[in-house]
C-alpha cells in the first residue's frame, strides 16, 4: 500500500466528501479509495479498438484501393554448411 497526500482541496468539496462518507458510514479516506476505484476501473475499456477507431475517424474522406502485387515464391535459403 502507498499513500498520497492531495493538497489545496477546496473547503466545499472536502464538506462534501465528509458527508458523503457519513452517509455510507465510511471514513473520509475509505470514501476516497470508493471514488478512485469507482473512476479508475478497467472495465472502461473502450469497446472497439484502435484499428476500427482509426478505419472510423478516416472513413468519411474515401478509401484507398492498392495493387497488391502477388507472391512470389520464396527464395533459397542460404547455406552455411560451405
Amino acid at each position: 500500500m502507498t499513500t498520497i497526500t492531495v493538497r489545496n482541496i477546496e473547503d466545499d468539496l472536502k464538506l462534501r466528501l465528509r458527508v458523503r462518507a457519513a452517509e455510507r458510514g465510511h471514513s473520509m479516506e475509505e470514501e476516497v479509495r470508493n471514488i478512485l476505484r469507482s473512476a479508475l476501473h478497467r472495465g472502461d475499456a473502450p469497446a472497439k479498438g484502435l484499428g476500427t477507431a482509426i478505419h472510423e475517424l478516416f472513413k468519411p474522406f474515401g478509401g484507398v484501393e492498392l495493387d497488391i502485387p502477388a507472391r512470389e515464391p520464396m527464395r533459397e535459403l542460404p547455406r552455411f554448411d560451405c
